[in-house]
């Protein structure tokens, strides 16, 4: 006589294994965070590139780990200079953006918005639409004969003066795969309405805004990136926890900041490993994430930096499913926020919705409830 099932939908966290197999959708991606350390040491040897600091790529897989755990945004960032220092060609551009798009495809995700800073890949002479152009070629390349659909963001660097340019690029590429325009850096010093002029032609453009804020700063960054810049997303959100008490008895209370977010459904677009690495929180158990979840903000999952980080999008799901208990009905509605969330057309966003994501975790919930114990 059969048992009872081995898996109940509504509690048991779902393998590292079944989590791949499901389709997911991935907001906050940076291009220059996910290389294969084994591009980066071949595209250094091939650019002429000779800041690494090992060409084994074991040991620049290491180094990338260490320098991310060292609990600050700023130091986080250093990682980059290597990975944006290969990254200045076409041909290096083409490669990296067809990986990224493979490497997302053979993880499950159906919908990505990967995103990159054009102004950083200018020291080999390219142009910045000559930027623009290699990743969006390397995208189509990477996701042919895939089920991933990959868009581009284009990231202005908030500590520089170049986002009205970078705001007036991505319009001029928004019918080639560009879905948006976002900021991005260490945010002390630097709030978004420095922006201003940027986000405010975007929004004559009637063109979409994801800003970085409330990751390395606080409540005042989160306002401004909403009430001055009009951000349609918010780039990580977790500090928007400042503005939610829990008493002991367990009812929280939102302040007017925390209330304006989740009442107008604002996307949090939370990166949780990423946050631990930068000292956002403390711990993937500690992540605010649970608690919005809970109290039913818009948040979202996603990966940042999936090479600094050590991390693939299945993987922190799998991470939050262990902290919080998290069984297929938790993912399918993270999942299901992300893709209301995402900046490709209505239309698009319904069909991959009614097509790919609610039958492919039907599926997957029809699989596991039919295993039976011995």
């Amino acid at each position: 006589m059969q048992g009872p099932p081995v898996w109940d939908n509504a509690a048991m966290t779902p393998s590292l294994a079944e989590i791949r197999q499901v389709p997911k959708v991935l907001l906050h991606d940076h291009l220059d965070g996910g290389l294969r350390p084994a591009t980066i040491v071949e595209l250094a040897a091939e650019t002429g590139y000779r800041g690494l600091p090992t060409t084994d790529a074991g040991e620049l897989t290491e180094w990338m780990a260490q320098v991310a755990q060292r609990g600050s945004l700023e130091l986080y960032l250093e990682a980059f200079q290597h990975t944006v220092g290969v990254m200045q060609t076409r041909e290096a551009l083409l490669r990296v953006a067809a990986e990224c798009a493979r490497d997302l495809a053979a993880d499950g995700v159906v919908y990505a918005e990967v995103r990159f800073a054009p102004e950083l890949h200018l020291t080999r002479g390219l142009s910045l639409d000559q930027v623009v152009e290699a990743v969006l070629e390397g995208f189509r390349r990477g996701s042919a004969g895939t089920p991933i659909t990959i868009y581009a963001l284009l990231t202005a660097m908030r500590t520089a003066a170049r986002s009205l340019e970078i705001a007036e690029l991505a319009v001029r590429h928004r019918d080639a795969g560009v879905v948006g325009f976002d900021i991005a850096g260490a945010e002390a010093g630097s709030p978004p309405s420095r922006h201003l002029d940027a986000f405010q032609y975007v929004a004559r453009e009637n063109f979409h805004i994801t800003i970085h804020a409330g990751e390395g700063f606080g409540l005042p960054s989160i306002w401004e990136a909403l009430q001055w810049c009009g951000a349609d997303r918010l780039g990580h959100g977790v500090r928007i926890i400042d503005d939610i008490s829990v008493p002991r008895d367990g009812n929280a209370t939102l302040g007017r900041l925390a209330s304006y977010v989740r009442d107008r459904r604002i996307p949090l677009e939370m990166c949780p490993t990423s946050n631990v690495q930068t000292g956002a929180v403390a711990s993937i158990k500690e992540h605010p994430i649970g608690l919005l979840r809970e109290l039913l903000f818009r948040v979202t999952v996603n990966t940042d930096n999936r090479l600094m980080s050590g991390v693939t999008l299945s993987s922190e799901f799998h991470a939050l499913g262990e902290a919080f208990g998290y069984g297929w009905g938790d993912i399918e509605w993270l999942t299901l926020n992300a893709m209301k969330s995402a900046f490709a057309p209505f239309d698009e966003r319904l069909r991959i919705i009614n097509t790919v994501i609610k039958p492919g975790f039907a599926t997957a919930r029809a699989g596991r409830s039919t295993t039976t114990r011995p």
